[in-house]
């Protein structure tokens, strides 16, 4: 079965895709544990951790710690150029958006914050930490300060929904988000999150959005889960 061309290890990972393509596995489905693609392909457990690994790295498949090993859908295309949320972004790919609170609490934000959103020293504001899903599947963490000035009936009902639709409904026009992208490691508790299951680097966007009278209505950091996203940029000469 096997050739002395090519490492054992990377035979086996070609051999788990070739397979995955032709038995057309879906988004989701789980691959056969460690165990049964070592018997399946008559190799050592090591060589099957090899090559899940370099399939992973790949974005062919994807491992939930404590779970099992699945097949990655298509990559979401996010495009970086164009402001709109994430429940408009995965209702527009036929995905099904939800959003898990897992922190929301009225503090008063330190000076860092407050200065990122232009604020005095004695107001409060809203700090949310959501968990965003799409089919069920984690893809985003998204950290975000809100101005209580602003948005004084703002709720957990309102924020397991659309945060910009409803904001869009207070009569309010967002015009625009002033970003930075930067690469991170995530921490412990961002791999338990996103079910990660490496600490492979992974993107984070800082940003600002204003409404069009140059208003300050957010500071948030959305961090992108570093398998199931990658980003669309369009140049021109």
């Amino acid at each position: 079965m096997w050739e002395t061309t090519l490492p054992l290890y990377q035979q086996v990972a070609n051999k788990i895709k070739t397979d995955i393509i032709a038995n057309d596995a879906r988004d989701g489905e789980a691959i056969p544990t460690e165990t049964k693609l070592a018997e399946m392909y008559e190799v050592s457990r090591v060589t099957v951790r090899r090559a899940v690994k370099i399939l992973i790295e790949e974005g062919l498949i994807y491992s939930v710690h404590g779970s099992g090993t699945y097949v990655s859908g298509k990559k979401i295309e996010h495009d970086i150029y164009k402001l709109q949320g994430f429940t408009e972004e995965m209702s527009g790919l036929h995905n099904n958006p939800s959003n898990e609170i897992l922190e929301f609490q009225l503090t008063v934000p330190s000076e860092s914050v407050r200065e990122y959103l232009n604020i005095g020293e004695n107001q409060k504001v809203y700090y949310v930490k959501r968990l965003r899903l799409a089919d069920g599947q984690p893809l985003i963490l998204e950290e975000s300060y809100l101005p209580f000035e602003l948005f004084p009936d703002l709720s957990v009902d309102v924020l397991k929904q659309s945060k910009y639709e409803f904001i869009d409904q207070k009569g309010f026009n967002i015009s625009k988000r002033y970003a930075d992208l930067k690469p991170i490691l995530p921490s412990d508790e961002l791999m338990a999150q996103l079910h990660l299951e490496t600490k492979d680097p992974m993107l984070c966007l800082e940003a600002c959005a204003t409404f069009d009278d140059g208003t300050i209505f957010e500071y948030s950091k959305v961090y992108y889960h570093p398998i199931k996203y990658t980003f669309k940029l369009v140049s021109e000469k």
